[in-house]
């Protein structure tokens, strides 16, 4: 079987991207090459290694097979290159992801603890939705991620080998409103006042769920502004045009005049924070990242 270390790095894109059009955007390809790419290595392979569906491209059982040894390979290989060009890192390097709302919340204290605790590793950040996430951890681009889930908390995927999930906590989700003006001074509000408000929601699909309007809302909600930014959404909220649903955890790093209530008339909505990893023995650096992020909650 004949395949370049750039067919590898074409295979580990689409997995995370899930998509040819993502990846090619995010490698600098064009779409036709990344095609010509993704079919030359069916061929070598010599069996189907993508699923094209309505939704995006999934590996077939086969691709996330070859997966897992691009992973390694690719990893072999930068570590070839620092050795060759004399520059091998002096820390361990601990990729992780976190979904949109974590990083105010939960990254600037994790990395505090972690950098009084083990000030010998590095740790890269990036930010996505839970799925987008669960795919850059299969991909290998990541090595941690925390993620949230609802119950009853199924598999993040349908995958295998299931990830190694761990618990960080459970939060409540609240909504975040104006300090001033209809619910100044109020703790809680009912689901009924909520059916008429403007909404500060983030553009969603089916496959990319995002926070926004309250979950199961009757009716068809008035979306009035659009913001993927959590900063720009509570801003909005500050200036007395919507409100909109956020964890209950962000309220450290809530911007003056934002309140936060309680929704009574409806069950309430717990999400669980998570960790997720590969399944396999992990590194102490990772273990000790896992850690901050535990204590920092």
């Amino acid at each position: 079987m004949d395949i370049s270390s750039t067919g590898l790095r074409v295979l580990r894109q689409i997995a995370e991207s899930g998509s040819f059009t993502a990846a090619a955007t995010r490698l600098g390809y064009t779409q036709s090459a990344v095609s010509r790419q993704a079919a030359s290595l069916e061929r070598s392979a010599g069996t189907a290694l993508f699923e094209r569906r309505p939704d995006g491209v999934r590996l077939t059982p086969a691709g996330l097979t070859l997966l897992r040894h691009a992973r390694t390979i690719l990893d072999c290989l930068s570590v070839a290159e620092r050795d060759l060009t004399g520059t091998a890192p002096r820390t361990e390097l601990v990729r992780l992801g976190l979904f949109l709302s974590a990083g105010a919340a939960l990254l600037p204290p994790s990395l505090a603890r972690l950098a009084a605790t083990d000030p010998q590793i590095t740790v890269t950040t990036s930010e996505g939705t839970t799925p987008t996430l669960v795919r850059a951890l299969r991909a290998g681009t990541i090595d941690l991620a925390v993620l949230t889930s609802r119950p009853p908390h199924r598999p993040l995927d349908g995958e295998s080998p299931r990830l190694h999930l761990e618990t960080v906590t459970d939060t409540e989700l609240v909504v975040a409103v104006p300090s001033t003006g209809a619910f100044a001074g109020r703790t809680s509000v009912h689901l009924d006042e909520l059916l008429d408000a403007p909404w500060i929601a983030t553009p969603a699909s089916a496959a990319e769920p995002l926070l926004g309007v309250w979950p199961g809302l009757p009716g068809r909600p008035h979306i009035a502004h659009q913001a993927r930014d959590w900063l720009t959404k509570l801003h909005l909220v500050a200036g007395g045009f919507g409100v909109t649903t956020v964890p209950a955890r962000l309220s450290p790093v809530l911007p003056p005049g934002v309140s936060l209530l309680h929704v009574e008339g409806a069950p309430p909505e717990i999400r669980r924070v998570l960790v997720a990893r590969l399944p396999g023995r992990p590194t102490a650096a990772v273990t000790a990242v896992v850690r901050a992020v535990t204590s920092a909650a």
